[in-house]
């Protein structure tokens, strides 16, 4: 019997009362987060507390739509910076863009059968577990081949998580820390307000498309057009960005659910270890993008970690690289895996001998 999929991404029904307090709390943890150096510093100091407090039982309360509007206003940043000249110069690494995203597949697929001898899972379980697609996604597909959906999300979610703690490390162990951020004072908030319903209305337009996370990828589009268009008024101050970053960090962290993790140790544990192959993957990978190319090594790699793209974005921006081209390399990641995944899952069955059964 086909278990049902947890919805680890779930909109957790809020308790009114607890909503504010959790997140001035999560924002108060991101801002102390700020002085004790801590890379990415909204984001990760309220995703570490959050885990640490779901792992003990102790359930927050998310805001509702929260995720998706963060998504909305880090997609309207980087869609604002894609000038005609920024689109041209993406557009030049289309190749790198489509051999890295073939690299992750062959990639992921050496995780599948490493994850399978690991965690003792079925092949169905193994190989959607660790494509690098979306948690529902990959859910549902895997649970329409006979998979077990709950072993798919918790590693999934276990992969983004280990990604967003330590690609951070990665970037400061490699460059210095910005000297300082730049908060921009003058902020047309009638322009602001705009821009944001703007994104949010494409995002929407997008949603009942085949397109991947339309939440982020729509404003991308709709921030592109908005700069091609000539509309610089518009800018994005940092307070906006700080704010997404608290209610992805609290969202990141509250998917580290105890029961989850209690239920299926051996998942949890093998888990673990294929996310960090797979960063190890994307640090081999990194090395050589960056030496057929004019990436940095750092860009490489935020373009090749398999997690979410708005996270990678925002460490991007963190560290001053290219987030335009990081998010492009991300996309097009999502798109090759979403049109070629069950061609991948068919090669993948012959080279283990898998039987396309559980």
């Amino acid at each position: 019997m086909v278990r049902p999929i947890p919805d680890i991404s779930a909109r957790q029904r809020p308790s009114w009362v607890w909503l504010a307090p959790s997140y001035a709390f999560a924002a108060l943890v991101g801002y102390g987060a700020t002085f004790l150096g801590v890379p990415l510093p909204w984001m990760i100091g309220p995703f570490v507390v959050f885990a640490l407090l779901s792992v003990g039982g102790v359930s927050a309360p998310l805001v509702p739509h929260g995720r998706e509007l963060a998504q909305v206003s880090i997609g309207l940043v980087i869609g604002l910076r894609f000038t005609a000249p920024v689109i041209a110069a993406t557009f030049a690494l289309l190749p790198q863009m489509i051999g890295a995203a073939i690299y992750l597949l062959v990639a992921t697929t050496l995780a599948a059968l490493l994850f399978r001898k690991l965690a003792g899972v079925d092949p169905v379980t193994a190989f959607f577990a660790t494509a690098a697609g979306g948690v529902a996604d990959m859910a549902h597909v895997a649970q329409s081949y006979g998979g077990a959906p709950t072993s798919v999300a918790v590693v999934h979610a276990l992969r983004v998580s280990l990604v967003v703690a330590i690609a951070p490390l990665v970037a400061l162990g490699v460059a210095e820390r910005p000297d300082h951020i730049a908060v921009v004072q003058d902020v047309n908030l009638l322009a602001l307000m705009g821009g944001f319903v703007f994104a949010y209305l494409v995002a929407r337009a997008l949603k009942p498309t085949a397109l991947p996370n339309p939440w982020f990828i729509g404003p991308i589009l709709g921030g592109a057009l908005l700069a091609v268009a000539g509309l610089d008024m518009i800018v994005v101050p940092f307070w906006l960005i700080a704010a997404a970053q608290v209610v992805l960090g609290v969202w990141l962290g509250c998917q580290f659910k105890r029961e989850l993790l209690s239920a299926l140790p051996r998942v949890t544990a093998s888990g673990v270890a294929t996310g960090l192959f797979l960063i190890g993957a994307a640090l081999l990978g990194a090395a050589m993008l960056s030496s057929v190319s004019e990436l940095s090594f750092l860009t490489a790699f935020l373009s090749l970690v398999p997690a979410s793209v708005a996270e990678m974005v925002l460490i991007a921006k963190f560290m001053n690289l290219d987030a335009e081209i990081i998010a492009t390399f991300h996309v097009m990641r999502i798109l090759v895996v979403s049109t070629t995944l069950l061609w991948v899952y068919r090669i993948y069955l012959k080279l283990g001998r898998f039987s396309n059964e559980p």
